[in-house]
């Protein structure tokens, strides 16, 4: 697959634990403080072990300076689209253009239900997230005249006012695997942020999904580098190579160098809870991998 030309983006993505309640809080600063482009958080609103996600990413914005912030990914049917629209347009502007917009359509549906959501089949959720999306960015278009209006199966707004605009403009990212939701990624969104973790076949599966995004792109008079490509990624620090980021730091600088080069992949989100890890990545990981992904380009 080409590369996309993106300039690289370094970052987390940890767990929001509420216990100890600042401990999230704290790998942020230390991301920020390190270098790092980007803090994610998972969502699982219906998770009593971990912060609101919402919440801890506005009070992150208070405590960082500069790093951007996003959900890895914000769980769509509990939180109603044009007032989540609402939200991010107001963090990005309290906090200087730093929030982009991570969407997933849903997952354990039992939970959700329980905390008062609809329980939708795939197929439904992805219907849902399409909607949600239209939703979205027309609250943020304060350009154009008159209200909000989406009649849509799943999510109906009628004349609801347009803004506040975000400080920039903020990427709608989805977490997507199935084909419908490639083609959704390709044919409206500005990012696809998946887990390595979650591909059966490693890295090898995401030619085919690029793919699929690519064909929904073009498709939708839309280029394929207009979908950022990331990738929640794990990994251990070794003193000897051992496996894809399982070795010391300039193998995986080298393995991340790859994947920008075979699979276009330009933004990398280290799942880690450990401040070590997260300051080791961004002083040897970070500029190693920019290093060889410039000489490759040139």
């Amino acid at each position: 697959m080409p590369d996309y030309g993106h300039d690289l983006l370094f970052g987390t993505f940890a767990t929001p634990v509420a216990a100890p309640a600042r401990r999230p809080v704290e790998l942020a600063i230390a991301a920020d403080r390190a270098g790092l482009d980007l803090a994610t958080f998972q969502d699982h609103p219906y998770q009593p072990r971990f912060h609101d996600t919402w919440t801890l990413l506005s009070y992150v914005a208070a405590k960082t300076e500069r790093i951007g912030l996003s959900g890895n990914v914000l769980n769509l049917p509990l939180r109603e689209p044009a007032v989540l629209a609402r939200s991010a347009a107001c963090l990005d502007l309290l906090s200087g253009g730093r929030i982009e917009l991570g969407l997933g359509a849903g997952a354990f549906w039992d939970a959700i239900e329980a905390m008062g959501g609809r329980r939708l089949s795939p197929g439904q959720a992805q219907a849902a997230l399409a909607e949600a999306i239209d939703i979205i960015r027309q609250v943020w278009a304060t350009d154009r005249r008159g209200g909000v209006h989406v009649n849509g199966t799943y999510y109906q707004v009628d004349g609801a006012k347009r803004g506040p605009a975000p400080a920039h403009d903020i990427g709608i990212w989805l977490g997507a695997y199935r084909p419908r939701m490639l083609a959704l990624t390709g044919g409206a969104a500005d990012g696809w942020p998946p887990s390595l973790s979650y591909l059966p076949g490693g890295p090898a599966d995401l030619a085919a999904m690029n793919a699929r995004i690519d064909d929904a792109a073009t498709a939708a008079g839309r280029r394929p580098s207009d979908v950022r490509r990331l990738l929640n990624i794990e990994g251990q620090f070794t003193d000897v190579g051992r496996s894809l980021l399982n070795g010391p730091a300039q193998q995986w600088a080298e393995d991340l160098a790859g994947l920008t080069v075979e699979h276009g992949v330009t933004g990398f989100l280290l799942a880690t809870d450990d401040k070590d890890t997260i300051e080791r990545f961004a002083a040897e990981v970070a500029p190693a991998t920019r290093e060889l992904v410039a000489a490759e380009r040139r």
